[in-house]
């Protein structure tokens, strides 16, 4: 197996002129220039798995070029700070909040940074071999499997980009904590990254049973159809009425939806509500009813049963839990 992509990695850091190439199993890097400051951790649980947790600013704007050296896939969770992203001829934005996934192969790119702005991401990176490996587990090996192949389509660079996960930015944030506390072990750091990948590549290419039946247009109404559900958690529209807003009929929309997304329309609805609540429930800043009337749940005690069938714990217990 290729391991060549921490080469990337190493260029990107090379490149904020605070490490020299090298491939060391973990590394904390500061800044010395007085033109930034903070830190980058580098860690490699295995030869196949590169995590960078990274939190600096710039105290003035800074523009840095980058050569990718290797193909590889890299997800990233933005916690703080904007950042423009020029590629292969291409603008991008990278905002706090965002997660955003990249396939690429050799390239340049061109990262703006603004001044005085606090930057907080965790990347996870993986040669295109890994990639395939999982997306063929994600999705079957019944010859619907997506490969970096054929997501490129001939391209040198994809992007694609969407809000964090409540539960994603959960497991992000307890990542950092555990890190910080120095109390994450080796297996954990690999178990957890593993766990990102494999839900952020669940989100960006959800496994169709007949990915023929649809046409692009489709499948672009059925993921407006998904962001509309989970943006309106409160008071979501019924199935009639999701189909006149993505201008789908009702049975190709919950036909399409159970394809795509493997459950339907309001299942995926509940999924969302009770990431939601477990994340406000860990934040600590609502009580319990609180935060089931902020997910959609008039009835507490029906929301701590379906927080229980999901979590094995009802809302009260896992909120002592956490906080233990």
């Amino acid at each position: 197996m290729s391991v060549d992509f921490h080469q990337n990695f190493a260029q990107f850091f090379h490149a904020l002129e605070i490490l020299e190439p090298q491939e060391k199993s973990t590394q904390y890097m500061s800044f010395q220039s007085t033109l930034k400051e903070g830190a980058i951790h580098r860690f490699i649980p295995r030869t196949d798995l590169e995590v960078v947790v990274s939190d600096y600013s710039f105290h003035q704007e800074h523009r840095m070029n980058v050569s990718t050296a290797k193909p590889m896939v890299e997800i990233s969770y933005c916690l703080q700070g904007t950042r423009g992203v020029h590629i292969s001829n291409c603008e991008f934005e990278v905002t706090a909040g965002t997660c955003t996934m990249q396939l690429m192969e050799q390239v340049e790119a061109n990262f703006i940074f603004n001044k005085d702005e606090s930057y907080q991401m965790v990347g996870i990176g993986i040669p295109v071999t890994t990639f395939n490996h999982y997306m063929e587990k994600i999705n079957g090996n019944d010859g619907t499997s997506t490969k970096f192949s054929t997501v490129l389509g001939g391209s040198p660079f994809r992007f694609f980009q969407e809000n964090i996960n409540p539960l994603d930015m959960l497991m992000v944030k307890q990542l950092l904590e555990a890190l910080a506390a120095n109390r994450l072990t080796n297996l954990e750091l690999e178990s957890t990254a593993l766990q990102l990948l494999t839900r952020t590549c669940q989100t960006f290419f959800p496994h169709s049973t007949n990915p023929m039946e649809f046409s692009r247009d489709d499948r672009a109404k059925l993921v407006q159809a998904r962001i509309i559900m989970a943006e309106n958690m409160l008071n979501p529209p019924s199935i009639m009425e999701l189909s006149r807003l993505v201008g789908l009929n009702d049975y190709k929309l919950k036909k399409g939806f159970k394809e795509m997304y493997g459950t339907t329309v309001f299942s995926y609805l509940r999924e969302k509500r009770l990431e939601k609540a477990c994340y406000l429930l860990q934040s600590g800043t609502m009580n319990i009813m609180e935060v089931a009337n902020a997910v959609g749940y008039s009835n507490s005690s029906h929301f701590a049963e379906v927080f229980k069938e999901k979590y094995g714990l009802n809302p009260r217990d896992f909120v002592r839990y956490r906080s233990q």
